[in-house]
């Protein structure tokens, strides 16, 4: 039975490094005590070594161990064997080229889907879905596919953002971007706020945190889904 925790970001305003959702890790790897952690989507550019270790301190608190999957002379044992995997956040396009070099796409499905858990933040989250093409991200290296894990039947939109009343920018909103998505892509999107995350279990899948999230199906008015809302029979 697959466990998941999709969270749309790792750090909220005011707090520290994955400090808002502690606690839901805390129950959700509780009896772990290592954990493999992919960094290759390292935001601004740091090293593995930097966000690997930034990751560490951020699990410290739960006396948890936390290893780089670079570390590892064969990564895809190091999937094989792990007790549990996160994957962090950052650029999104770098994150999938690299899944797909290093051949870890399957292996990641195959662990994931025996039951060993799996937590994921911002990109992190974002390929847990079908695809990576709601990323919010800058496309800086071309993976070989747009595809990603499929553990849920949806997209992620990770730090989703409403429109500001009163603002005088001109751009694109993140609706407009995900309207632009649905003129070629049936496949519905979460706009996931900052702070929410989803709790998948086998096949139920909840949202949890504080705030509604923001679901977009195609050809259809967006609506808002409060906390705790079920979406298992959303595809």
């Amino acid at each position: 039975m697959k466990r998941l925790l999709i969270a749309s970001t790792s750090t909220v305003h005011g707090k520290a490094y994955l400090e808002y959702i502690l606690p839901e890790l805390e129950l959700f790897f509780k009896g772990v005590n290592e954990i493999v952690f992919i960094p290759f989507a390292r935001p601004g550019g740091m090293t593995y070594d930097e966000y690997t270790e930034r990751a560490s301190l951020g699990f410290k608190k739960l006396k948890i161990r936390v290893k780089g999957i670079h570390e590892y002379e064969n990564q895809i044992e190091a999937v094989k064997n792990a007790k549990g995997i996160f994957t962090g956040g950052g650029n999104t396009f770098e994150l999938v080229k690299q899944l797909y070099d290093q051949k870890l796409i399957e292996p990641i499905k195959t662990t994931v889907n025996k039951g060993i858990p799996y937590f994921g933040t911002s990109a992190g989250s974002n390929v847990t879905g079908l695809t990576m093409k709601t990323t919010n991200d800058m496309p800086i290296v071309y993976p070989p596919s747009f595809d990603t894990f499929g553990f849920i039947n949806f997209n992620i939109n990770p730090h989703y953002l409403d429109p500001i009343e009163g603002s005088t920018h001109m751009g694109e909103t993140r609706e407009t971007r995900i309207q632009e998505f649905h003129k070629f892509n049936a496949a519905p999107v979460l706009g996931l706020r900052e702070g929410s995350w989803l709790e998948v279990v086998g096949a139920k899948i909840v949202l949890r945190g504080t705030l509604q999230a923001r679901l977009f199906l195609k050809d259809k008015t967006p609506i808002e889904l409060d906390t705790n809302t079920d979406l298992s029979d959303l595809k």
